[in-house]
């Protein structure tokens, strides 16, 4: 198999590595907007640097990796789809809904395959959680409280280009509530707070922010998330019903210090980054798209499955700015949007 990955980026870089370890892919050709990054990448794993997107349709592959600025994703996406490829694509398809929408129906009225890259749905602990669940071990799921706290802030460049706090990290939130719960969220309130570095107010984003969301089925849960944590990368997910009460990502190398005299002590090495944190779950969800590309699996996050986690990112922005609650009614594309 060969597979074109399109953008060397941190993201590119991870999916490249582990693609060429693959057993079942032979080779990979690499783009990238700049092209001396994706020859130096080449070089450094042993594949083949192409100058351009062009290239990468035109010398011939059989599925497409794309990991490039997000503001590319729909247009690349509708390109593979019309050459018939199957892709993978980091989240989000776009950072609107319309282009999303359009997105997605060159997918399915081509009958190619897209698979969004939410690691999250490949991470043990988040598996974990979602058999708990639909095993009936919590009993009734009352409340969930989510979490994503970052050690530090992207670069200043990357803040008008990244969809804001809400689109480009608490969408994992928002996508993984729904795959562990397999409930839909019916509203939500959000706020945030640009109270930290000026690059924030600048770019109009906010560096912290929390929402409050409600399930289809009366579950409360909570989504908060900071660019600013300095204790370290902090992902968790606590989920409490009737019966029991579980956690993920609480561990050895959780980056919070207990006050109380019996408490666990500080972790001696917490998460820095979610590259490491969730090095395994992004190793997964690549061998599963090569599972998909050969037949042997159905598709684990299709173009739809990314459409409502941004659809509950976009009802937060409009949350925050209007502060008032958004029905997620009020946006285009439903659990039960049709093309045509």
């Amino acid at each position: 198999m060969r597979i074109g990955v399109i953008g060397t980026g941190r993201i590119g870089r991870i999916h490249a590595n582990t693609l060429s370890r693959h057993r079942e892919v032979g080779s990979l050709i690499l783009t990238d907007r700049d092209p001396a990054r994706a020859q130096e990448l080449a070089h450094r794993i042993g594949e083949t640097a192409a100058p351009g997107v062009d290239e990468i349709f035109r010398w011939g592959v059989d599925a497409v990796v794309i990991t490039a600025t997000t503001s590319a994703h729909a247009e690349l996406i509708g390109r593979a789809a019309r050459s018939g490829l199957p892709v993978f694509c980091e989240k989000p398809i776009a950072l609107d809904l319309p282009g999303t929408l359009q997105a997605i129906a060159e997918v399915e009225t081509a009958g190619t395959v897209l698979q969004m890259g939410f690691q999250r749905r490949f991470d043990a602990g988040y598996v974990g959680a979602r058999e708990a669940v639909r095993s009936g071990r919590l009993g009734r799921l009352h409340t969930v409280r989510a979490l994503t706290s970052d050690e530090k802030p992207p670069l200043a460049s990357w803040l008008p280009l990244s969809g804001g706090l809400y689109r480009d990290t608490l969408i994992h939130d928002f996508d993984v509530l729904r795959w562990v719960t397999g409930r839909e969220v019916v509203d939500v309130y959000a706020v945030g707070s640009d109270a930290g570095p000026p690059m924030f107010r600048e770019s109009g984003d906010v560096d912290t922010g929390a929402a409050l969301l409600r399930l289809d089925d009366g579950t409360i849960a909570t989504a908060t998330a900071t660019r600013l944590n300095g204790a370290g990368y902090d992902v968790r997910m606590e989920l409490a019903g009737e019966l029991d009460q579980i956690v993920v990502g609480l561990d050895d190398r959780t980056p919070i210090a207990s006050t109380e005299p019996t408490g666990p002590p500080a972790a001696d090495k917490p998460w820095s980054s979610f590259q490491e944190r969730f090095g395994p779950a992004y190793e997964a969800e690549l061998s599963a798209f090569v599972e998909v590309v050969l037949g042997r699996r159905v598709n684990p996050c299709d173009g739809r499955e990314a459409l409502q986690a941004l659809r509950i990112a976009e009802a937060c922005e409009v949350s925050r700015h209007a502060r008032r609650p958004v029905a997620l009614s009020e946006l285009p594309g439903g659990v039960e949007w049709a093309i045509g």
